[in-house]
């Protein structure tokens, strides 16, 4: 089930919110958490499993984990940490990585090993690094290890960060899972919020990606150049809104029932170099590569040598993290340069260069993008290269004649320009029914649409 679909909207919502609102305070998590679990089987009910054991098995090894002393059982601690992270980052590969890593030795060593056909569960990525911080945090002492499985369980499969974030770690929920207060106020923010996100996915993600799938149906191979920026500029729009406007029907849903997710897009194409970009852009991964992984490895700690192999580490993990595949592993040794550049002297230049800079950081981004999206490594290099060389034709003019406006609120949505009127005047008759149009609009638009997923469920 997703959330831009008439099922979730009109069917599974009202029904879950009447009686989540209605229920006693000490019945909320049980019903937040069976409601999650039906809204995750209703797609996929044989992986539904993997989610319950992931849940019983972090719970009771971490509270096995905390039974030893942190200060002088730090062996046995250390023990049960490596344990159950090697459970939990074992079931990741496993689902995640077992094609492409056979597939890879069979062309290597010559072998014809069979491929396995695995489905991905929906949501792994996300839910595995959130258990994860659970059972770190427990083990470095930052959290309290939960006596209760429901409010253990409640936490990850909660629906609406349940498939594709935000990154919620355990510590910033723990407070609501025992106790919270649901508002006439917190639930009309909320639903408005989630709304702006419903509009960002079916109003501008879904028409805006159509220009990129017909370069992908024209093959990347046989278009032209002005088409080819066309295409690459229409999908960073596109994975923009598709991703941030889950995110923000993920945060106003998470207002509607109590709790407060943190802020996951804060306008990324402005900003003023690509550091900065990954600053603004999915800012609960980047909090978790950061504190899971950059830090631990010491950070920069340990001089510069160390520094720039701690964030080789990070970003190999982060392009591995996104998918399968070798283009995801240029891209994240594509940041990984990029950022060692403006780490080693590139920034404090750009810091002076306020209009080159942003013209530096998007085409480094579109770039990337390129890598990010295409069906293979070959293809984004065929694509690139039509980028870069002369390549006439006129393919580009019908799509910039059908989507060249929709393409052009897109940029200044991607702006703070809305969000600033909107918080000055959220109360206003005007913006109240903005509001109610986009909804409407957006339910229209789902009428004629038969399934669309978002982009990042497929991580």
């Amino acid at each position: 089930m997703v959330f831009s679909s008439l099922i979730f909207l009109f069917r599974f919502l009202p029904v879950f919110l009447l009686v989540y609102y209605i229920v006693p305070r000490p019945l909320k998590n049980l019903v937040l958490f069976l409601g999650s679990l039906v809204f995750y089987a209703w797609g996929e009910p044989k992986y539904t499993v993997f989610v319950l054991l992931s849940i019983i098995v972090n719970f009771y090894s971490t509270k096995f984990m905390a039974m030893y002393d942190r200060q002088y059982r730090i062996r046995e601690r250390r023990i049960c940490l490596a344990l159950i992270l090697l459970y939990d980052v074992g079931m990741l590969i496993f689902f995640k990585y077992t094609g492409f890593i056979l597939t890879n030795v069979n062309t290597f060593a010559g072998t014809a090993i069979p491929i396995p056909k695995i489905t991905l569960p929906l949501g792994i990525s996300f839910y595995t690094f959130q258990i994860m911080s659970y059972v770190i945090d427990v083990y470095k002492g930052n959290i309290e290890v939960e006596n209760s499985i429901l409010n253990v369980g409640t936490y990850l499969v909660m629906f609406p960060q349940l498939i594709a974030g935000p990154i919620v770690v355990y510590k910033n929920v723990a407070e609501a899972l025992h106790e919270r207060e649901i508002t006439l106020e917190g639930i009309e923010r909320g639903l408005m919020t989630f709304t702006l996100g419903l509009g960002s996915k079916v109003i501008l993600a879904n028409n805006i990606g159509n220009v990129w799938s017909a370069c992908g149906e024209a093959g990347f191979e046989n278009i032209s150049t002005l088409f080819a920026w066309l295409g690459i500029a229409a999908y960073t729009l596109q994975l923009y809104f598709d991703f941030s406007g889950y995110s923000l029907m993920a945060i106003g849903l998470g207002e509607m029932i109590g709790f407060k997710f943190p802020q996951n897009f804060n306008f990324p194409y402005i900003a003023n170099s690509v550091s900065d970009f990954w600053k603004r852009w999915h800012i609960t991964m980047t909090d978790w590569f950061r504190n899971y992984i950059y830090i631990p490895l010491g950070g920069n700690r340990n001089g510069a040598v160390r520094t720039y192999f701690n964030m080789l580490v990070v970003w190999v993990i982060t392009g591995f993290w996104h998918g399968a595949d070798w283009n995801f592993v240029l891209w994240g040794l594509y940041y990984f340069v990029i950022l060692s550049v403006e780490r080693l002297f590139l920034k404090k230049v750009l810091d002076q260069l306020h209009f080159f800079s942003r013209i530096y950081t998007l085409l480094c981004v579109m770039i990337g993008w390129v890598l990010f999206a295409s069906p293979s490594l070959q293809e984004a290099i065929v694509y690139i290269t039509r980028m870069f060389t002369i390549n006439p034709g006129t393919d580009f003019l019908e799509y910039a004649q059908s989507y060249g406006i929709l393409m052009a609120a897109g940029v200044v949505f991607a702006t703070p320009i809305f969000s600033d009127w909107y918080k000055k005047h959220r109360s206003n008759v005007l913006v109240i029914s903005f509001m109610f149009v986009v909804f409407w609009y957006s339910v229209y638009l789902l009428t004629k649409e038969i399934y669309n997923p978002f982009l990042y469920f497929r991580f």
